[in-house]
């Protein structure tokens, strides 16, 4: 008697550790959870504050839509900024999101054994190359190519460096990852949902097209939104070969500037400047906001889509 007693007390003991235990983890998770939102507020409401000088002395409305950039007079316009970053990320994403979900499908549904493994190995080995080794090799190859072949062929006179080269580059730098990831929703899928289309009479690429690409559509969609945040937020690779030079670009070949370029190449002196220092944290609070918004657009999207592809 006095052992069942003594065992239904310890058993008690550690049922209430056990709840302690879930408790307290409950508290930390919500804690981390928390913590990321407060992150995100300070970060926002630090470089909205960093911004108000630059705001106090110019309209919202002059500072977007002046292509005028000289920090030495004064003059803070962000139009070239705007516009190269709207043409890198464009170009990018164009040439880089049918390769990736091409890619996605060979992997996934076509190649098999050591031929699915080789590739996919080559693949995660690109995702891991750090951004500054694109940036040099297309230093070496990519510019050459683009000043003394592509331009003169389509009539165009180019150093190499600029908004296509760029464009370029980053497709090859992105695609990596939208490849793994879409790879990853295509295969989550159930076997029975390739086994039932091919079972009524469609073919492998009908099967894809009209089953498994909607199906994982989500989940692709998801990969593309990686790659344009990547692209969108480039840094390293845009400094080393779009020239810098702050004007509303004329062509693909023109030389030019994106927002963290701008950030970047005016770091330093300028920072020293309180109006210069405004401007670029200002750029900083653009890149913030323009991320979050289509984020949340995207995020909006990707419930449709599950909502009326869901199988």
């Amino acid at each position: 008697m006095a052992d069942s007693t003594g065992g239904a007390q310890s058993g008690g003991g550690r049922l209430r550790r056990r709840l302690l235990a879930e408790r307290a983890s409950s508290y930390w998770l919500r804690g981390a959870g928390y913590f990321a939102v407060a992150l995100f507020v300070l970060i926002v409401l630090t470089l909205l504050y960093k911004s108000l000088p630059l705001l106090s002395e110019y309209s919202l409305v002059r500072a977007i839509t002046s292509a005028n950039w000289d920090p030495a007079q004064n003059e803070f316009g962000f139009m070239p900024a705007i516009v190269g970053t709207i043409y890198v990320t464009g170009l990018s994403m164009l040439m880089g999101t049918p390769i990736a979900i091409l890619a996605a499908i060979y992997i996934a549904e076509y190649a098999e054994g050591r031929t699915q493994a080789l590739v996919s190995s080559f693949i995660d080995v690109l995702a891991a190359i750090p951004s500054v080794i694109f940036g040099l090799v297309a230093l070496v190859v990519v510019v050459p190519f683009v000043g003394d072949y592509l331009a003169p062929a389509v009539g165009a006179n180019a150093t190499g460096l600029g908004i296509l080269t760029v464009s370029l580059v980053m497709a090859i730098v992105v695609t990596p990852f939208m490849i793994s990831l879409s790879v990853e929703s295509l295969e989550a899928l159930p076997d029975e949902l390739r086994e039932s289309s091919l079972g009524v009479g469609a073919t492998k690429w009908e099967t894809i097209r009209s089953v498994l690409l909607r199906a994982a559509g989500p989940g692709i969609f998801s990969a593309i939104l990686l790659g344009f945040g990547r692209v969108f937020g480039a840094t390293i690779v845009p400094a080393m070969l779009i020239g810098g030079q702050t004007h509303v670009p004329d062509s693909v070949f023109a030389t030019g500037q994106t927002l963290p370029t701008l950030i970047v190449n005016d770091f330093g002196e300028l920072m020293s400047l309180p109006l210069t220092q405004s401007a670029l944290i200002f750029v900083g609070l653009m890149l913030v906001v323009v991320v979050w918004l289509f984020n949340f657009g995207a995020m909006l999207v990707r419930r449709r889509l599950q909502r009326r592809w869901q199988f």
